[in-house]
């Protein structure tokens, strides 16, 4: 009984006793934390990685001001800046919505207006887009890309994002004209303009407020809807009107590339 008691006693002091490798002081503040707890002076740093993906992806903005590129935009842009409402017609590639969307950021960025609008009639090329998810903005978005690659260029992505949020820019279908009046502080662009009915023209050309700014443009030859045309409907009947100037591009007018020049040359025999 004896020597069993005295086996309990020096096993309970071995097993307290400190080990050799340990102290007998508490732990220290810089001592490790046990497994579990949550350790302070571990700090895992993103933001130089989140910087360079930032700056990878950040739209070049351009700092020089708009240039025409042949006598034909030169005459295009003048005609913008010195009448109230301006249509542009002739084939892709002549520059007909950068130089729209490049004065309108011009424009917006020395306080010159308040707003750009830009609409266009919300008809697929052929195929159905069907109901496409999100909002009416969101769903519209797919239509107005182009034009946000041009402000994104001019202005800068950050720049377009603000004022996209605070309704600098608004991008709308143009049944949502309907209603509105575009006044002085307003510069509005009608792109893809042949695929308006006459009746939706009518109504967006009565939007038009005193000192506004309105540009149409578009290409009667690539119209994807039936029936009377609202361009060509709106060519005629304001041909002549004072503070109106119509625009005809033609096929030597094309800037995007020599290739669009051919195919639209096998497409559109001259």
């Amino acid at each position: 009984m004896t020597r069993r008691s005295s086996a309990k006693r020096n096993l309970k002091r071995r097993n307290y006793a400190p080990d050799s490798h340990l102290s007998d002081q508490p732990p220290s503040r810089n001592s490790p934390r046990k497994k579990g707890k949550r350790n302070h002076d571990t700090v895992v740093e993103i933001n130089p990685q989140n910087q360079h993906l930032h700056q990878v992806g950040s739209t070049h903005r351009s700092t020089e001001g708009l240039r025409a590129k042949n006598p034909a935009q030169e005459k295009y842009i003048n005609a913008i800046k010195r009448h109230c409402l301006t249509l542009g017609l002739g084939p892709a590639g002549t520059g007909k919505s950068y130089c729209a969307a490049a004065l309108a950021a011009e424009s917006l960025e020395s306080g010159m207006i308040d707003r750009i609008i830009l609409t266009r009639p919300a008809v697929e090329a052929g195929e159905q887009l069907g109901f496409l998810p999100g909002a009416v903005d969101e769903k519209f978005a797919v239509y107005i890309d182009a034009f946000r690659d041009i402000l994104n260029e001019r202005l800068g992505g950050g720049t377009v994002n603000y004022c996209i949020r605070h309704g600098r820019i608004v991008a709308a279908p143009l049944a949502f004209m309907r209603g509105k009046t575009f006044d002085e502080s307003s510069y509005v662009i009608l792109d893809e303009a042949q695929n308006t009915s006459v009746a939706q023209m009518k109504m967006f050309l009565t939007r038009i407020g005193e000192g506004c700014k309105v540009v149409i443009n578009g290409d009667i030859k690539q119209s994807d809807i039936r029936g009377a045309n609202g361009l060509v409907d709106a060519v005629e009947k304001l041909a002549g009107l004072p503070n109106v100037y119509i625009h005809h591009f033609e096929y030597d007018d094309i800037v995007r590339s020599g290739l669009v020049k051919d195919i639209i040359d096998r497409y559109e025999p001259q």
